[in-house]
């Protein structure tokens, strides 16, 4: 009898070891492709935009004011008398030579038949002129400092193209003169006229800036010396 001879009997490690090196193959060629900087898997991304700001160095402007300009104060103490009593003072007025004027008599109240009428509020300092029941003019107007203006019925005592007061030697044009305080004579006029020729009070009408009379602007006194008569009335009221 013949004796068969059996096939070699196949080690069982021989399985385990063919999968240990296909994973350490898997293993080296997965931390190769990590690590290669041909791939970039493992580098940091560089930003490709610009910066969206930056610093610079801006010198600090200069600064020069411009001055101001002020205009003087209607008080100023080089436009008060050197000699004012403590009431106020109303200005003496000596009537322009050229024009031939004298002066009325301080208590005679001239005669009136017409239909003109003035009235100066002095809380609103304004002057409503009416010829009838009409309104003829309405001006902003300047009474006196102090509550110096009276208020009363009065009329137009005479009209004086330009008048002078000689107490602080101003000139007042269009003068409508309304009352007398002792043998000082108030009235309506334009803006005062320095010696210098500087117009007194211009930019102050409104408020009450005068030493009594009622200030009106020189075209406005212009308008109401031409319009108004004598004997006119006038009344101011609060």
């Amino acid at each position: 009898m013949t004796k068969s001879t059996s096939p070699a009997r196949r080690s069982p490690l021989y399985p385990a070891l063919i999968i240990t090196l296909i994973c350490a193959v898997v293993a080296v060629a997965a931390w190769t492709a990590t690590s290669s900087p041909v791939l970039g898997l493992n580098s940091t991304p560089t930003p490709t935009h610009g910066a969206y700001f930056a610093f610079a160095q801006i010198a600090k402007p200069t600064y020069t004011p411009s001055p101001t300009v002020i205009p003087p104060s209607p008080t100023e103490q080089s436009l008060q008398p050197t000699n004012t009593p403590e009431s106020v003072v109303i200005a003496e007025i000596v009537s322009d030579s050229s024009s031939g004027y004298t002066a009325p008599n301080q208590n005679a109240v001239p005669s009136y038949s017409g239909n003109k009428y003035i009235l100066v509020d002095i809380s609103e300092q304004h002057m409503y002129v009416y010829e009838g029941d009409a309104l003829v003019y309405s001006f902003v107007a300047s009474t006196g400092m102090n509550n110096a203006t009276r208020v009363g019925m009065f009329s137009v005592l005479d009209k004086i193209p330009s008048a002078y007061g000689a107490t602080w030697n101003i000139w007042m044009p269009n003068w409508l003169g309304i009352y007398y305080s002792g043998h000082l004579e108030n009235g309506i006029h334009a803006l005062p006229i320095l010696s210098n020729g500087a117009t007194l009070w211009e930019g102050y009408l409104g408020v009450p800036i005068s030493y009594g009379c009622v200030v009106l602007g020189t075209y406005e006194s212009q308008l109401l010396y031409d319009w108004a008569e004598v004997g006119t009335p006038v009344e101011i009221q609060w």
